[in-house]
């Protein structure tokens, strides 16, 4: 089981998509009884903006795994977006 992820993930927002590297990873949350994954995608410029102008969801793929709804978070100092979601993890080699 790979509960981490690090490489290229296509992000969709808004009908445009761009690749972009993320670093993801997933746990049990007990309280909740589900699984919840996050991390942050590389810093760009579109998917900021997008962000500031309202956008909260995405839609992310990672070569292998199946399109899946992630929720776009404030940046992070060096302009990273926070990537989440509930749910088996979107990266192949999750079991």
């Amino acid at each position: 089981m790979s509960e981490d992820f690090r490489g290229e993930a296509e992000v969709k927002v808004g009908g445009r998509s761009r690749t972009l590297r993320v670093r993801l990873s997933a746990h049990f949350e007990p309280l909740e009884g589900c699984l919840q994954w996050a991390g942050r995608a590389a810093p760009d410029e579109e998917l900021t903006e997008a962000f500031r102008a309202g956008t909260r969801e995405a839609e992310l793929t990672i070569p292998g795994g199946a399109p899946t709804r992630a929720r776009l978070g404030e940046p992070d100092p060096w302009g990273g977006l926070r990537l989440s979601g509930t749910g088996f993890p979107p990266w192949p080699g999750f079991e």
